[in-house]
């Protein structure tokens, strides 16, 4: 009975889950007829080994209309604002105290957008470089649709042997739990964004109140994109155009991006945690128990059939990363992976060392 309601899961997420094994959609590069004045506002924490090709990148955007990139350095102690150079379109702040109740990134996004004044605001990371056509591919689209926020899912690091089994699962894991054509449909309910790169109007960042809205967020782009689809249209799709250059050379690397949130994604609930376990267990461990351990006949052949499908689902992810496909045989177990990772993150919690990144905790703290 329990193989067959893993059997029913797999069809519905195969054909019923907004084709959220697609990879797509990624904007082919564009230039929009109208160019509004675009503020760049980048957090940075200790990030000496990556900012300055991103800052490179960014100055170098061939955009038609007015932009200039604010770097609010956050209290580095590594030489970040120093390697970030100088240009005539690159301002630096030295961020300020974080208050209580903030978390680090929403602070330093706060001083960004406080000091920026143009009418569309682009959020982006300090380890994600940029094609020159980046900016006006991302306007162009914001404009063509009439839409309140553009977000891109980058390019990921995917270069040494942990990064090949995990890191496609980590982008697939993500449209499964946001299916990006039903975050794109605006009678859909389901919302979400991928931090790195959100471009979004002041006018909607107005609306919802501002990042004090949400200012002790941890999962920041999930929670933006939820507030402002609230009130308008908006669009998440994948980047041929921007990647990280953030190297995750060992497995632990992954294993702590996925610690730092998991367990506040399940709203810090020990109920909420059994029940997804539970629920991944249903999905992921069930079919390859009964391929592997129940012998030959009927059990083990759906097994099979389930393992299938599951790798079918993932090979378009497998494609965009340039993974040979038989990496979709390890799915049970870059799942179980993902499943530990998130355990791990709730044993963090509870023992009180939170969610932390770059040496701090992402908030309740005062600095």
């Amino acid at each position: 009975m329990i193989l067959l309601l893993t059997f029913a899961i797999w069809l519905y997420l195969a054909f019923f889950h907004g084709r959220f094994w697609d990879s797509a959609p990624e904007l082919p590069p564009a230039t929009p007829r109208d160019a509004p004045d675009v503020d760049i506002v980048i957090p940075a924490r200790d990030e000496v080994e990556t900012i300055a090709p991103v800052i490179a990148s960014l100055v170098a955007q061939d955009y038609p209309g007015t932009f200039r990139v604010i770097l609010v350095d956050d209290n580095s102690t590594d030489g970040t604002a120093e390697a970030a150079g100088a240009h005539e379109r690159l301002s630096i702040l030295t961020g300020q105290a974080k208050p209580p109740g903030w978390s680090g990134k929403l602070w330093a996004l706060r001083q960004g957008v406080a000091a920026s004044t143009a009418p569309v605001i682009l959020f982006a990371d300090a380890d994600i470089t940029h094609d020159p056509r980046h900016l006006a591919t991302l306007v162009a689209k914001m404009n063509t649709d009439r839409l309140d926020m553009v977000s891109e899912m980058v390019r990921l690091n995917c270069t040494s042997l942990p990064e090949k089994f995990l890191i496609p699962a980590f982008i697939y894991f993500f449209q499964m739990l946001y299916p990006f054509a039903r975050v794109n449909n605006p009678r859909s309910r389901v919302a979400a964004a991928a931090g790195g790169t959100v471009l979004i109007k002041r006018a909607a960042l107005e609306r919802i109140g501002g990042l004090e809205a949400m200012k002790h967020a941890l999962i920041d782009d999930v929670t933006l994109a939820s507030k402002v689809k609230k009130n308008g249209p908006v669009y998440l799709g994948h980047s041929g155009l921007a990647a990280s250059i953030r190297p995750y050379p060992v497995a632990r690397d992954i294993w702590d991006m996925i610690a730092r949130t998991a367990f506040t994604q399940l709203r810090h609930s020990a109920f909420i945690l059994i029940g997804t376990l539970i629920g991944l267990a249903l999905v992921w461990l069930v079919f390859p128990f009964a391929t592997l351990c129940t012998g030959l006949g009927w059990r083990a052949a759906l097994g099979l059939a389930i393992w299938a499908i599951a790798a079918l689902t993932y090979f378009p992810t497998l494609d965009r990363y340039k993974v040979h496909r038989a990496h979709a045989i390890a799915l049970p177990a870059i799942a179980l992976f993902y499943m530990a990772a998130t355990i791990g993150s709730a044993v963090n919690y509870w023992l009180g060392r939170g969610a932390k990144w770059k040496s701090r905790a992402y908030a309740g703290e005062s600095s």
